[in-house]
This record gives C-alpha cells, sequence and structure tokens, in this order.
C-alpha cells in the first residue's frame, strides 16, 4: 500500500485545515472584542465611581459647595472676599493667594512666616490672605476646600492666623487628601488656644462657608493668576522675585522699608484677634483687587 495520500484528498484536507484555521482566528478575534469591550466597560465603570466618589456627600468628608455664600466674620473686600491679619491703617498691603494643599505655598510660609509676622507686628504691613481651591482640582479629592472652610470657620472666632500656620506646619503630602477629613482639621485646631469649641466644630462639620471658598477660588481663577502662591506688595508680584531680585526675607524687608519710606507704621494693634477686621471699610495700602499683577506659578 502507498504512504502517498491522493492528491484529490490532499486537496480536501488541505481545504478543511484552512477552514478551521480561518474559524480560529475569527474566535480569537470574537474573544478578544468582549475582553477589550469588557475592559472599557470596566474603565468607565471606575471612572464614574471617581466622579461619584469625588463628590460624594457628607459622612466624616462633610460640607457643601451649595447655597448661598456665608462669608466669614471680619472678612473684607469685593464680595468679602479678603481675610485681613495687621493693622487696618498699615502703609502697605501684602496680598496672598494659597491653597491648603499646595506645597509651594507651604514652604513659601515655613520659610517666611516670621518675617511676614516681624511685619505684621511692626505695623509695615497688612496680609490679605485669598484662599483657592486649585489642588483639589488637580489631583481630586476635597482636602482644599475642607480646609479653606475651616480656617474661614477660625475667622470667625478671631483666629484665622494662628489656625493657617498650623494648617501649613502639618500639611500632608500633596497626593495625600488628609485635609479632606474634618475630624484631622477639628484634631489640628486643638493646637490654637481656644479653637476647638462645639461652635467651630459645627461650622467646619456643617460646611459653613463652602459656597463663599468656591467663591473666592472663582475670584483667583478669573483673576488670570498663574498659580498659588501668588504674592503681591502693594499690587507688585514679589514672588517668586521682584524685577532681578529673588525674594528672601532679607529683600522682603527691603522692598517693604521701600514701599514705606517716609509713611508712619499701622496704629491699630495688631495683636487684636480680629487683626483690624473690626472695620471692614478701615483704608489700607496697597490692593486687594483680584486683578492685580499676578506672581509666576507655583503649584
Amino acid at each position: 500500500m502507498s504512504d502517498k495520500i491522493p492528491e484529490g484528498n490532499r486537496s480536501a484536507r488541505e481545504r478543511l485545515a484552512q477552514q478551521r484555521e480561518r474559524e480560529k482566528g475569527r474566535e480569537k478575534r470574537r474573544r478578544t472584542l468582549i475582553v477589550a469591550s469588557a475592559v472599557v466597560g470596566v474603565l468607565a465603570l471606575a471612572a464614574v465611581v471617581g466622579v461619584i466618589a469625588a463628590n460624594a456627600g457628607k459622612d466624616d468628608d462633610g460640607g457643601t459647595a451649595g447655597g448661598p455664600a456665608v462669608a466669614p466674620s471680619g472678612a473684607i473686600g469685593e464680595d468679602a472676599l479678603t481675610l485681613p491679619v495687621g493693622a487696618a491703617d498699615a502703609p502697605s498691603t501684602l496680598t496672598i493667594w494659597e491653597d491648603f494643599r499646595c506645597p509651594v505655598c507651604a514652604q513659601f510660609e515655613n520659610a517666611f512666616r516670621d518675617t511676614v509676622t516681624e511685619l505684621v507686628d511692626d505695623g509695615q504691613v497688612r496680609v490679605e490672605y485669598h484662599l483657592a481651591t486649585i489642588i483639589d482640582g488637580n489631583l481630586g479629592g476635597t482636602g482644599s476646600l475642607r480646609a479653606a472652610n475651616a480656617a474661614a470657620c477660625a475667622q470667625d472666632t478671631g483666629k484665622f492666623a494662628p489656625y493657617h500656620d498650623v494648617l501649613f506646619s502639618n500639611q500632608p503630602p500633596e497626593p495625600d487628601d488628609a485635609f479632606g477629613k474634618n475630624s484631622r482639621l477639628i484634631e489640628l485646631a486643638g493646637e490654637v488656644e481656644g479653637l476647638d469649641t462645639p461652635g467651630f466644630r459645627s461650622c467646619v462639620e456643617d460646611g459653613e462657608h463652602d459656597s463663599w471658598v468656591k467663591k473666592s477660588d472663582t475670584a483667583f481663577r478669573e483673576g488670570g493668576f498663574q498659580g498659588t502662591p501668588t504674592v503681591l506688595l502693594n499690587g507688585e508680584s514679589v514672588f517668586p522675585s521682584k524685577g532681578d531680585e529673588q525674594i528672601s526675607p532679607e529683600n522682603l524687608k527691603k522692598w517693604v522699608a521701600e514701599a514705606n519710606k517716609g509713611k508712619e507704621p499701622g496704629t491699630s494693634d495688631p495683636a487684636d484677634p480680629a487683626g483690624g477686621a473690626s472695620d471692614p471699610a478701615a483704608p489700607a495700602g496697597g490692593t486687594s483687587d483680584p486683578a492685580a499683577p499676578t506672581a509666576a506659578p507655583g503649584s
């Protein structure tokens, strides 16, 4: 018997093998399509879950950005978006836009806190703080909003400045949304004498100033600023430099002295917890106009 396959049978078998290979190819492509569709579905679900998580309700995070904007006590300026610290009649104004989750803001605060405090205590400048929430927008989470609301609650009790310093001294790493927990913000309030009260806790947990914070952040974005911190001395950018000079504690003091030459220091008592904020109509040097020149980007 010959071991050769007849030509007719060979052709039939080859056609059958080719048909099976084509069917295997189609089945493989079908399974690949099913798996790919499933992956896309999972990713889409994850995205939806992420959005839901980012915009979830209160629980421990607390607060809501809905409703009318409730400005904290002593806030001044257009739409009451400015938190002043220092003598109301100081000859110069240092305007600072910050985000409590912004690491460059913390670097600025930790490097210049003593210098700014000295200038405020000497009546040389009044500091006008403005709050933004850009890190929440960039990385997700609610820590910028929650911390800003808590700081506004501290302003209600005349303790914004020390609580502001505590927040920046205890800032978590940028991706860590620890400030998104009201419990952590209340815990840190214990480091400021007399701040951790039932009224403060209620203000934090209810998100009393959330809408005000959102309004402040909108003013920041519409003001043309490039990032936080934005630091202006009488409306002129001084961070990270002023002209050809880089900012430093020594240079900041020099720039303030040049701006204040021939002017009397402020007379309002900067030790007043309200920081001269009891008279919103009181004049101040410089400007708190959000459209003032911008500083270079921080974070």
